[in-house]
């Protein structure tokens, strides 16, 4: 798909959206009802485009330096008649119509969730945080997303206020909503629970979770091997009951699991009075520890077949899903996600879903550019940096082919997989909107 195509392809999903304003306006009776110049199709397509510049400036670009470019205030009032659900359609729209123009036989995804640190507005109660121990206050919203890992691109997204975030809801709900009908879904330690993997197995995917190592979690409870590697396959029966039969069943530990009615299990009644019949779930999967140096091991708990996928084959797959990782970086500080233009936390969401959107449209374009191969030390690829700048004028009307797949296959850098330094994580300050570049 060339740069042409992908361009189409997002104004397209715009204009199909804009389309049917009514659904996607705050208030359908009102908003949008007159003949203006901000229009909806301009006002997702503006903030879609926006950098870390403030909004006059972004305005002024998205406008070609037109003398009828609207005021910062105008734009303002206008984005606040559009809801965020226009621009999470326009996203999971464009994302699923990239995703179909791949082959593959089983796409490996990832989830993973990211805080994300906005303007404070003590007004919005669930993501505000007063702050304890002489710290200001701030409001925080988190991030969850479905990742493809070959294409590196984002398929799906759920955007929680931090009071009420929940990765174990945002997964299941992005999975049950997805229409792909066969894929592999990896995880970090933070996803492990039994109501994941079900959910999983029913939609006929397969997984891949780190779990915990030590005696916490799911390992709790199951008999494996005294040994330091292992590769064990376990079916339970979970089960809501405990009846004195069932009590005799649950002795079996690696074939019968009692699910308590405190913890979440949507394929179990709550209740399972004793004159019903023993409700059962049967959930089949492989508990497979390896080694990654000399003193440090990981353990997987995947229901991938073990003929196709014995544990080197797993450790590399698991090692890519730190695809993710990286992808936040080039999400947050490479497009800009930590810039926003509002102190109201739905305009902040419509800009994360904005952002995604033009991560993504960056992203397929850079990845169809051909770069030369040299006789080098290392393999290179593009800069996304400068990559991602380029695409943005592209979307703009600035610059066009050929000389967009030019610059960014001029501009590239080396790929060091053994490469690996220490993770240090730090406080991030929101930067005002008065120390905005220029």
């Amino acid at each position: 798909m060339n740069p042409k195509q992908v361009k189409n392809l997002l104004v397209a999903q715009i204009k199909l959206v804009s389309a049917n304003a009514k659904s996607f306006c705050v208030d359908s009776e009102k908003n949008f009802s007159r003949k203006r110049k901000l229009t909806m199709e301009k006002i997702i397509a503006g903030i879609i485009g926006m950098g870390s510049g403030s909004i006059t400036n972004e305005l002024v670009d998205f406008f070609n330096d037109s003398s009828e470019t609207p005021t910062s205030s105008a734009f303002c009032q206008q984005r606040c008649k559009v809801s965020v659900e226009a621009f999470e359609t326009v996203f999971r729209l464009f994302s699923k119509k990239l995703f179909d123009s791949f082959k593959a036989d089983l796409p490996i995804l990832a989830v993973d969730g990211s805080k994300i640190q906005i303007p404070t507005d003590p007004t919005d109660a669930d993501s505000f945080f007063p702050g304890t121990n002489g710290q200001k206050p701030y409001n925080m919203v988190h991030l969850n997303a479905l990742y493809d890992i070959k294409h590196q691109l984002y398929l799906d997204a759920v955007i929680q206020k931090a009071k009420f975030e929940n990765e174990d809801v945002a997964l299941t709900e992005m999975v049950d909503r997805s229409p792909l009908h066969n894929a592999l879904l990896m995880a970090d330690r933070g996803y492990e629970s039994y109501n994941n993997l079900s959910h999983i197995q029913e939609k006929g995917w397969y997984f891949l979770f780190r779990i915990k190592d030590g005696p916490t979690g799911i390992k709790q409870g199951l008999i494996l091997p005294d040994a330091s590697s292992y590769d064990v396959n376990i079916e339970l029966n979970l089960t809501r009951k405990q009846t004195n039969e069932v009590k005799e069943l649950l002795k079996d530990k690696n074939h019968y699991k009692f699910i308590s009615t405190t913890k979440v299990f949507d394929y179990l009644p709550i209740k399972n009075r004793k004159s019903e019949p023993t409700s059962f779930y049967k959930l089949s999967f492989r508990i497979v520890r390896f080694p990654l140096s000399e003193d440090t091991y990981e353990t997987i708990i995947t229901n991938l077949p073990s003929e196709k996928y014995p544990p080197g084959e797993i450790k590399k797959l698991y090692a890519s899903r730190w695809g993710i990782e990286t992808s936040f970086r080039d999400l947050k500080y490479t497009m800009g996600m930590l810039d926003f233009h509002s102190k109201k936390v739905e305009c902040i969401q419509q800009e994360i879903y904005a952002h995604l959107t033009m991560y993504n449209f960056a992203e397929m374009i850079t990845s169809h550019v051909v770069i030369k191969k040299k006789q080098r030390k290392y393999i290179y690829r593009a800069n996304f940096s400068v990559a991602a700048h380029m695409c943005r004028k592209f979307y703009r009307g600035i610059t066009s082919p050929p000389d967009l797949e030019t610059i960014i296959s001029r501009n590239l850098v080396p790929i060091r997989p053994d490469r690996h330094r220490d993770r240090y994580q730090s406080a991030r300050i929101f930067r005002g909107f008065l120390y905005r570049v220029a």
